[in-house]
């Protein structure tokens, strides 16, 4: 991380002509205007991108056609990202120091990059000669790296998460663990996201903990490295359940032991004709993780939760589909458009007052009524100072579908 040069008692906010041009620039930035840009930065410019930046764009460029080649170009094309300006100040020497923040994410499926900045900026006749570049380097490197057993995608406001390890078919590993940990923490910093579309690759959904990676770690070291394990699952069974936005579980072949945690955390579960659902951790000498024996009795009742748990019970989809534990059951060959397309409709839906709902049903086993309908209460009234209730209340009378925004 590179620190700011900038003495904070030498700052003087501005709104003047410089500033304009900045704004000019970051305008011009996130258009991809290289027409804009060549008007706004002087045939001298000098661009200089902190040391440390990923993809070798680090260091100084001189000329406006190099900046952009070997600079903002070779970002734009490995990020996903734009740079908010918040703040101006002319600073010592005349320069203009721009505060903002870089929002974004990696277009190979790395974290979420929501990361401060500060630009020094030199102009000269309502041009600009130069640009100095201070942020934190290691959160451009995350964002960098992709994810080595998942695959994330964001558009329209849908994150589609794939669980890619099909030749183990999608078996939960000590990096699929960590792996997911960093998904969570995305999905949560995403201001975009407003629902999550969870798959698997191949022909099975997650056949839960991988069994190869218990039998190949040495019996003293396995109750820490379960440990280690069922912490990250933790983590993201928390997160997940912790979103505004609703999670849409697309199940095919087998959902067991994590697979199935994922399953029970996930708001709407279609289901394909030929899957199975089970918990298989009695099988190999192991007890619940996941929630599991939080999930299961809300969803299937304590009874039927006990015989999962207990006997290793393998429920089929319509089993599960007559117990409670998936929302519908569809033929294998429509099981990728039906839970797309699901996922798509609560995407657009009003992702803040859905956030609001599955907080009130997570905690409403174990509040009393009373407690309950004071927390209802604060939701809608919350809800009430919402522009989706605004633009629901103008729908609703022009007669047509609501354009929610999720705020």
């Amino acid at each position: 991380m590179t620190a700011v040069p900038a003495n904070p008692d030498t700052r003087v906010e501005t709104s003047g002509a410089d500033a304009e041009v900045a704004r000019r620039l970051y305008d011009a930035l996130a258009a991809g205007d290289t027409a804009s840009l060549g008007d706004l930065l002087a045939p001298e410019f000098v661009g200089r991108l902190a040391d440390g930046m990923p993809v070798g764009v680090g260091g100084e460029h001189k000329g406006p056609d190099e900046m952009w080649r070997a600079g903002w170009g070779e970002i734009g094309r490995h990020f996903a990202v734009r740079a908010v300006p918040e703040r101006f100040h002319t600073v010592e020497g005349g320069r203009l120091l721009v505060l903002g923040r870089y929002r974004g994410s990696g277009r190979r499926g790395g974290a979420e990059l929501d990361a401060g900045f500060a630009h020094l900026l030199t102009l000269s006749e309502g041009r600009i000669t130069a640009l100095e570049q201070f942020t934190d380097t290691a959160l451009w490197r995350q964002a960098a790296a992709p994810y080595e057993t998942l695959r994330l995608t964001v558009a329209d406001g849908l994150a589609t998460v794939l669980l890619d390890r099909p030749a183990q078919h999608n078996a939960v590993d000590a990096r699929m663990g960590a792996d997911l940990v960093r998904l969570t923490r995305a999905l949560a910093a995403h201001r975009s996201v407003r629902a999550v579309l969870l798959t698997g690759a191949g022909p099975m959904f997650s056949v839960g903990g991988d069994i190869e990676h218990f039998r190949s770690t040495a019996a003293t070291d396995l109750p820490g490295a379960l440990g280690a394990m069922v912490d990250d699952i933790s983590v993201v069974i928390e997160r997940l359940a912790a979103l505004d936005a609703p999670v849409v579980a697309a199940v095919q072949g087998a959902a067991a032991g994590v697979g199935l945690a994922l399953v029970c955390v996930s708001d709407v579960v279609i289901a394909a004709q030929d899957a199975v659902f089970t918990v298989g951790y009695g099988g190999i000498g192991l007890t619940a993780d996941g929630g599991l024996s939080w999930t299961l009795p809300r969803l299937v009742g304590e009874r039927r939760a006990r015989e999962l748990l207990l006997t290793g019970r393998r429920l089929s989809a319509a089993e599960a589909l007559d117990w409670g534990l998936v929302t519908r059951v569809v033929p294998a060959d429509r099981l990728a458009q039906e839970a797309r397309a699901e996922a798509i409709r609560i995407a657009a839906g009003p992702t803040a007052a859905f956030g609001a709902v599955r907080r009130l049903l997570r905690d409403s086993h174990d509040t009393p009524l009373h407690e309950q309908l004071l927390a209802e209460r604060e939701s809608i009234v919350a809800a009430g100072r919402s522009a989706d209730l605004q633009e629901g209340l103008r729908a609703f009378t022009e007669r047509r579908r609501p354009d929610f925004t999720g705020r």
